[in-house]
């Protein structure tokens, strides 16, 4: 029996390694894929974050506009998200401590409702004051010398959903860009 398995597989060996023969036909070729656009030398391209520091009156009209420098380059698919610094504390060894919160920002006054807001294109944001009340009626403390904080996030990061907006430190975390990276602006 064992005799009779040996030479069954000794023939199935032969068989199978004498099989040669002409090669077949070529295959069709795949589609060239489409060249991506080549980026411009010189131009960050990646995360930036930078900090304004501005007031509003009624003489611009409780808005200011920002111009992104050549410097950045900003496309249509880019998050911009604009952060304010609602106040500043400090912790246990008296270090302090930004608080920044992502806008647009609703604040209730005796007033009425302020809302600090913004909009933007790939060119510029507009930062901007909204309320159900006269304007002229806010204080020194809601006007002068604002801070705000524009991060420009690039689409691939925006488009991965794996990041918590609403925290600027968690953005610049992502985004690799620290403190001393920060670009700082001073509106008039």
């Amino acid at each position: 029996m064992k005799q009779i398995y040996f030479l069954f597989a000794l023939l199935t060996v032969l068989v199978f390694s004498a099989c040669e023969g002409p090669m077949g036909p070529a295959g069709r070729d795949g589609f060239d894929g489409l060249d991506g656009r080549d980026g411009s030398d010189g131009v960050n391209t990646l995360s930036q974050v930078i900090e304004i520091q501005t007031s509003f009156d009624a003489t611009n009209g409780y808005e200011q506009l920002y111009t992104f420098p050549q410097s950045v380059q900003v496309f249509e698919s880019d998050l911009i998200l604009v952060y304010l610094l609602f106040e500043q504390t400090t912790d246990n060894q008296g270090n302090s401590i930004d608080v920044w919160r992502l806008m647009p920002q609703t604040r209730i006054l005796d007033q009425g409702l302020l809302q600090y807001n913004y909009d933007h294109t790939f060119i510029d944001v507009r930062l901007f004051l909204e309320s159900d009340f006269d304007l002229s009626l806010l204080g020194a403390g809601d006007l002068e010398n604002q801070i705000f904080r524009i991060a420009v996030v690039p689409g691939e990061y925006a488009n991965a959903g794996k990041m918590n907006l609403s925290s600027l430190e968690e953005v610049m975390h992502i985004l690799n860009v620290e403190e001393k990276d920060v670009s700082r602006v001073l509106l008039n």
